[in-house]
């Protein structure tokens, strides 16, 4: 963008503090503008037709939520909750499809990002119908870990619910317990109520990487 886009986007947008469980928008609503996360972590997720969330993504600081909604002009598919406190700002529709019409860069920058978005959700369909439900969790808690950090002890600096973990990996609650057991067992990670800590790196990425 150039800096005159730049001005009229910074004198058109709104700053929103959204508390953590909070819905950023659901699935279905039909969106007057894109979302920029500015700090705090939301996940992206869809209702299935068995009533259970699928959870897509997880959307960090400096991600964008909602364009393709905007762009295309229709309801939204997926769902984004805040699962910490979270700062969001709030760019009006007409400020994005002006830069979309006008500036051709802003354009091709916008088709990458929708399509790198494609191409996690196909990720995502080819994980659930090829791999086990164990490496499946495994990988998910090595991505947390990767993405979001360690806290000070060593836990993973996101703190899902059990049934949050289970929404990633596609899996039953139950399933998600008895399988976070089993790798305590196993002696490759250990829990302190809802936190995780990753104790054999090596053991879980021989999981994850199995053909």
């Amino acid at each position: 963008m150039s800096k005159e886009d730049l001005k009229k986007v910074s004198d058109n947008k709104t700053t929103k503090v959204v508390k953590k469980g909070d819905a950023i928008f659901d699935e279905g609503e039909k969106l007057n503008g894109v979302y920029c996360v500015r700090n705090g972590i939301s996940k992206l997720s869809k209702l299935s037709c068995n009533g259970k969330d699928q959870i897509v993504k997880f959307a960090t600081k400096g991600e964008i939520l909602g364009q393709r909604s905007v762009v295309v002009e229709e309801s939204t598919n997926l769902s984004a909750v805040a699962v910490s406190d979270m700062e969001v700002c709030f760019v009006p529709k007409d400020i994005i499809m002006d830069s979309v019409h006008k500036n051709p860069n802003f354009t091709s920058e916008m088709l990458r990002h929708m399509a790198h978005e494609l191409k996690e959700a196909d990720d995502v369909i080819v994980n659930m119908s090829q791999k086990p439900v164990k490496q499946r969790l495994v990988e998910v808690i090595l991505y947390l870990q990767d993405t979001f950090g360690t806290d000070e002890e060593g836990y993973l600096s996101l703190v899902l619910s059990r049934e949050d973990i289970a929404n990633v990996v596609g899996t039953a609650t139950e399933s998600a317990i008895r399988l976070i057991s089993q790798l305590k067992k196993e002696k490759l990670i250990s829990t302190k109520g809802k936190r995780i800590k990753v104790e054999d790196l090596k053991g879980m990425n021989q999981i994850a990487n199995a053909l």
